[in-house]
């Protein structure tokens, strides 16, 4: 899973590469899954398949194949050792294999049986991703790489949604490949209405999961921004993609966006020093400013999601069939009805994680996801600790705010429901896990010591 930069081996001997080419990695597929993830229009799956499967869910299976090879044996460079992350991700598809023999083995009906079926493919898949990425990033600068191409596919999905937003023009149109389809799901559309302005979904499925990707992809854009000269590269293109993933949370107009982003924000500013906290306050204010400027309107659209909450229709759509939810949980409380078997319009749409996988997952399954996200904090968290690197640390900090919007979100929309949403908690995850792994090594290289229960973990060749 990891070549060295100076050749590699095949089967007529060594192969020198040219120089400053590195031979493909996992950095280097986590990448492909990155733009397969969030630049293919989630419309979009691929032909001549019994299973409505995307792009992106064959090279996270593909993925988690190559993961499964490299870690059976001992030279292709898949990282050994304990790792919280890889924990996380194992005790999640565990409880969902459980989630589903349970749901098999009793009746299900046809359309049911099929759906449950094709969420255990995707799920594999998004936990290959996840797995590939935690074990097969070899440094910081690999990471980097992952870390770099995720804000650059987030400014090209906020690029279309301007467009579909500003000039009412859908790129999406003309971005299928030959061997794609479009899944034929009724009701599906990049652009809606709200307040008189065009609330949009760009490359995604529904302007919701747009809101919540753009907010988990701008700490990691605003890392690259601050620490841009550290690293030797330009500030300015950094922080103009930093502001463009920004407007794809205005384009969306979604009121989980702005909890989504606030959520990061407080993350972020209590882990920043004083400085930098007001600057950024600075920043936010200077950029509402450029928005009233540019799109006269909408920040008094926003206003009015929350100072309506009371009296909003969608909220009181959010919470007018809890009785049922509670209903259908009691009926199978710790394992649930099996994975994506309460679907619309069968049966009525929460928006809300926690109630949608009380009723497929049970208790189990609730656990489960906090665990799997948990896991990933810690771990972003255990590297920003046994690191005295300020870039290191920040990257940290910048890691753990993405991976605690899906456990707030949740409160608000069905965020497994949406392919890229949970696909990038996947993938943000691993890359929390590996981390920390680098931070591991460094210190190792470094001679620091580690404290006893840190298993050593054997550097890549």
């Amino acid at each position: 899973m990891a070549v060295s930069t100076a050749g590699e081996t095949t089967a007529l001997g060594p192969r020198r590469l040219p120089e400053g080419f590195q031979a493909a990695d996992s950095a280097t597929l986590a990448v492909v899954a990155i733009v397969a993830l969030l630049c293919v229009p989630a419309r979009m799956i691929l032909r001549g398949l019994p299973l409505s499967v995307t792009p992106a869910d064959v090279v996270g299976l593909a993925l988690g194949l190559f993961w499964l090879f490299a870690q059976s044996t001992t030279t292709l460079g898949a990282a050994k050792g304990r790792n919280p992350a890889r924990t996380g991700l194992f005790l999640y598809l565990a409880a969902s294999l459980a989630v589903y023999g349970h749901a098999a083995f009793g009746y299900l009906e046809k359309d049911e049986l099929n759906l449950m079926d094709h969420a255990l493919v995707v799920l594999v898949g998004g936990i290959g991703l996840g797995l590939a990425v935690c074990d097969g990033i070899a440094n910081r600068r690999r990471l980097d790489l992952v870390m770099r191409g995720l804000v650059v596919a987030g400014v090209v999905v906020s690029v279309v949604g301007g467009f579909q937003s500003i000039l009412e023009f859908d790129l999406t149109a003309y971005m299928a490949l030959p061997f794609l389809q479009a899944n034929g799901v009724e009701g599906i559309t990049n652009v809606l209405a709200r307040d008189d302005l065009n609330r949009v979904a760009a490359t995604l499925g529904h302007p919701i999961e747009f809101a919540v990707v753009s907010a988990m992809i701008l700490p990691v854009a605003v890392h690259y921004a601050v620490h841009a000269r550290d690293r030797g590269s330009s500030p300015l293109r950094w922080w103009f993609c930093t502001a463009m993933i920004a407007m794809g949370l205005v384009y969306s107009v979604s009121r989980t966006g702005v909890i989504a982003v606030a959520t990061a924000g407080v993350v972020l500013m209590a882990g920043w020093p004083a400085r930098r906290r007001l600057r950024a306050l600075g920043v936010v204010f200077g950029f509402l400013v450029v928005v009233q400027i540019v799109m006269p309107g909408v920040l008094g659209t926003f206003y009015r999601l929350f100072a309506g909450f009371g009296s909003d229709d969608s909220i009181r759509y959010r919470v007018h069939d809890y009785p049922n939810a509670l209903e259908e949980f009691l009926r199978h409380p710790w394992l649930g009805r099996g994975l994506a078997t309460w679907y619309a319009p069968k049966h009525q749409v929460f928006d809300n994680q926690y109630l949608l996988t009380l009723v497929e997952s049970g208790i189990v399954g609730v656990l489960a996801f906090l665990v799997l996200v948990g896991t990933g904090v810690y771990a972003a968290q255990r590297a920003r600790h046994l690191t005295s690197d300020p870039v290191l640390r920040d990257l940290a900090l910048s890691m753990t705010a993405p991976l605690l919007v899906p456990l707030v979100c949740s409160i608000t929309f069905d965020q497994l429901s949406y392919p890229a949403a949970t696909g990038l908690m996947f993938l943000q995850i691993g890359a929390a896990g590996a981390l920390l792994r680098v931070v591991r090594q460094e210190n190792a290289v470094a001679g620091k010591s580690l404290s006893p229960r840190t298993p050593e973990v054997r550097p890549y060749s």
